[in-house]
């Protein structure tokens, strides 16, 4: 009797675009390696330079060395350069490093340091700033930390805005974290205009473009998804963003996974289409992992879904380019 082989169940793999490393993380991770290369290790890095343990670990082992405080340099090491995360830091880290003669390069994306410069100019004109954002993410911790104490409100979700009590209701204005829903905080503005009418808000939304272009081509792919993964890591603001943006447009069968060791087969039970993308702080080498890994159960297809294009780069610092 001949043997009638196996075959695998087809799998059409819907593969978003644009996807994975934004301009402000390729920018942050060429920073790290690039000081190593140019100064040797160790590379201290205060905090997770990007949200992702794939990139951490290779930088780690490249010689970079990861902090949460300046005070956990070694005194033999203060001399070793010191970068700050793409999330962007409060005032007074800068500011002790300089008093400790330290030598720091600053990775904070430059659509953050926007955000931070939109709120100083803001609060010297007089007005209370209203932060639209997710409490205890760095980025949050940055924003806030670049004027006094009281400064600024923080807000996250509709809810909020019933409960703001300005001093001033006439002398408002609003920053945003970057990596938001876009949709959710376009309703968070819209409470906040029908509350206070005088508020005053950014010339250009604060959200960046490459979080916004990560939603639209998940909202894109959703609807004929029957399975949506992101890959991010749980800490990741925009990876979270993608799940739920996800299970709004049309695919309640979202998750996050970090890597292809994550999925749950029993996901894909039924499934014939599976949307892919991946958070701004994911690389590709990880897409192409999960990708192969539906190899192993499926006969795979790929489709990438291109959206729009992506030419955004942002220069790295003169001192690690002279």
């Amino acid at each position: 009797m001949a043997i009638v082989p196996l075959t695998k169940p087809e799998l059409t793999v819907l593969l978003a675009a644009p996807r994975g490393f934004c301009a402000g993380v390729d920018r942050a991770i060429q920073i790290v390696e690039q000081a190593l290369e140019k100064y040797g290790a160790p590379v201290y890095v205060r905090h997770e330079i990007v949200h992702n343990r794939f990139v951490v670990d290779d930088l780690r082992s490249k010689g970079a060395i990861f902090i949460e405080e300046l005070n956990e340099i070694p005194a033999e090491h203060k001399d070793c350069p010191v970068v700050f995360s793409a999330h962007g830091v409060p005032k007074k880290v800068p500011e002790e490093a300089r008093r400790l003669n330290m030598f720091y390069i600053d990775a904070t994306c430059p659509l953050v340091s926007k955000v931070h410069m939109e709120a100083a100019r803001h609060h010297a004109q007089g007005l209370h700033i209203i932060l639209i954002g997710h409490e205890g993410h760095p980025e949050v911790f940055g924003t806030m930390g670049q004027l006094p104490e009281g400064a600024v409100s923080l807000i996250e979700t509709i809810a909020d805005v019933a409960t703001l009590a300005p001093a001033d209701p006439h002398r408002l204005a609003y920053v945003t974290q970057t990596t938001l829903s876009v949709d959710d905080t376009a309703d968070i503005v819209a409470a906040l205009k029908a509350r206070f009418p005088d508020i005053v808000g950014p010339g250009r939304e604060d959200i960046c473009y490459a979080t916004t272009n990560r939603q639209d081509a998940v909202k894109a792919i959703a609807p004929k998804a029957d399975v949506m993964l992101v890959i991010g890591a749980p800490n990741s603001s925009n990876s979270n963003r993608l799940v739920e943006v996800a299970k709004n447009y049309g695919c309640p069968k979202a998750w996050l996974v970090q890597r292809a060791s994550d999925i749950d087969w029993g996901w894909f039970d039924g499934a014939a289409v599976l949307g892919l993308t991946a958070g701004a702080s994911a690389p590709e080498i990880l897409v192409e992992e999960v990708i192969r890994a539906c190899g192993e159960y499926f006969t795979v297809a790929v489709q990438e879904v291109h959206i729009r294009q992506e030419d955004v780069i942002f220069k790295l610092p003169r001192v690690l380019t002279g």
